[in-house]
């Protein structure tokens, strides 16, 4: 296998990226989508469980904390993510997409199989548990930023909207894949001994997603841009062949979309925030506003249902995850039955309509049950309704974070607006666990209520003004790599060889401003 590195001055003209969505869908992007989607299903798996656990851990035969400090659980578990997606985003961009999604994997694993192996309830126990939950974060944290980058870099350009939704929506699959576990759990198995077998869950799915990713390629854009010509080439055409022994005929890719790229320094989070807000200064108020808002919204309301039930509704705990199942599976079912239509009728209606519609929806659920007019069973159709809407929403944060930006930075980018988004979304199921409480004040849980529908609406509008037309789009077109040179298009600069379909060829030397790194 090919592992040299070209010269970093010298110019590199390539294909790649127009080989890469030219290709048919195949059972490669099904592998891969599987292999890599997984990430959300198991993060889904995590905090459905936390969740469904939150009031057994308030019962004194369990741990017996208070309603903030099970809040203050999910928030470590958020603090971890957000350290992940900052420190392995930035080696993602560094060391590459695949070294790093295996890496992940693996932190995830070691800390969720820990938490199960939480043996008492004294203060050391306690202190011990937090910081398990904190290691699971960090490695879902960091599979975010390497494994979106992934995707959005192997999947073909018409396809990118829909799948990239569809597999963020996954979320909700690993939800109730963690609701039924722990449903189970809770009504046979004793309370003491239950909840931590329910973080066993994760750990046992993840193994088997192990072996699966062994057997992915590294992205070829990214092989590209950082210089290892013949690794990328070696990578696309395992790709095409891979599609080609599924009975497809790839047609010879038109030469003039063809790049120039001249390999940057490695960019750090210094040169980034100079890159994101001096480059691309909207574009940075709105990856802000969508992942802020949607993970308040999440955060705050998902994070804390058990409590609600409990508290509102006097539903036992061990009946808690029935309803949730529901929940999950009314967010299961917007990101595959619409997702299409961000593809379609495009990025900008789509996200600006989902964001204020369950914005809206949720403002008219929070009257009601202020009224006393809904039960456990309308109150969870009511927030079925309103997050099929958020959950599409919600995947299309993630979706605009990860395509609007260079790649270079795409992983950085990434785990930068994932961490801003969960600092502000940490805040959420700490302050809806004190606004719960004992569930006697449904005033102060309106409030709540009415603060996030004003939250998700405000994204909206910010959607509305500043939202991409990124459909149908290549990576490149969207947002051009900074170390390129040249851009798609139909000349060629003078003396340039025309390239090989199958080769990347290496140019003459040539300066580039894109060569940015800290100082």
């Amino acid at each position: 296998m090919t592992t040299s590195r070209e010269s970093a001055s010298s110019t590199v003209r390539t294909l790649i990226p127009a080989r890469i969505d030219r290709l048919p869908w195949s059972r490669f992007h099904t592998r891969m989508v599987v292999a890599l989607g997984v990430a959300w299903v198991l993060d889904g798996l995590e905090i459905t469980v936390a969740s469904a656990v939150a009031d057994t851990l308030t019962e004194p035969g369990t741990l017996h904390l208070s309603s903030t400090a099970v809040g203050l659980l999910a928030t470590v578990y958020l603090a971890g993510e957000v350290a992940g997606a900052l420190w392995f985003g930035n080696l993602s961009d560094r060391l590459g997409r695949r070294n790093l999604f295996m890496v992940t994997l693996a932190v995830y694993l070691l800390g969720s199989a820990l938490t199960a192996a939480t043996l008492g309830s004294g203060g050391g126990w306690v202190a011990f548990l937090y910081t398990t939950r904190f290691i699971a974060g960090m490695g879902i944290g960091g599979e975010y930023a390497a494994i979106n980058s992934a995707i959005d870099e192997l999947i073909p350009a018409r396809y990118r909207g829909r799948v990239d939704i569809a597999v963020n929506g996954t979320y909700w699959g690993g939800a109730v894949l963690g609701t039924l576990g722990t449903y189970v759990l809770l009504a046979h198995v004793d309370l003491a001994l239950s909840w931590r077998l329910g973080f066993l869950i994760g750990p046992v799915l993840g193994l088997a997603i192990l072996i699966v990713r062994r057997n992915l390629p590294e992205s070829p854009r990214w092989q590209i841009m950082h210089g290892r010509i013949g690794d990328a080439e070696e990578s696309i055409s395992e790709i095409e062949r891979g599609v080609e022994r599924c009975g497809a005929r790839l047609a010879p890719v038109d030469e003039n979309k063809a790049i120039e790229v001249q390999p940057a320094q490695a960019i750090g989070y210094a040169a980034l925030t100079r890159v994101l807000f001096r480059e691309y200064p909207s574009r940075a108020i709105l990856a802000s506003a969508l992942m802020i808002s949607q993970s308040f919204l999440y955060n705050a309301i998902f994070f804390t249902y058990t409590l609600v039930l409990g508290r509102f509704y006097g539903v036992p705990s061990r009946f808690t995850p029935v309803y949730l199942i529901a929940f999950a599976l009314g967010n299961l079912a917007g990101p595959f039955t619409i997702g299409h239509l961000f593809d379609t009728i495009g990025r900008r209606r789509m996200i600006t309509g989902t964001y204020i519609g369950s914005g809206v929806l949720l403002a008219i659920t929070a009257v009601l049950f202020y009224a006393g007019a809904l039960d456990p069973i309308t109150q969870t159709i009511a927030w079925c309704v309103i997050f099929f809407f958020a959950s599409a929403g919600a995947s299309a944060a993630y979706l605009t974070v990860s395509e609007v930006f260079p790649l270079e930075v795409r992983a950085k980018a990434i785990a930068v607006f994932f961490a801003i988004a969960q600092c502000f979304g940490a805040l959420g199921p700490v302050i809806y666990g004190a606004l719960i409480g004992a569930g006697d004040h449904p005033d102060r849980l309106l409030v709540g209520y009415l603060l996030g529908a004003t939250v998700m609406i405000g994204g909206g509008l910010v959607a509305w003004f500043l939202a991409v037309d990124a459909e149908g789009k290549s990576l490149e077109e969207i947002a051009p790599a900074l170390s390129m040179i040249r851009q798609p298009g139909p000349t060629r600069p003078e003396g340039v060889p025309a390239p090989n379909r199958r080769l990347s060829e290496r140019i003459s030397p040539r300066q580039t401003t894109a060569e940015v790194s800290d100082e």
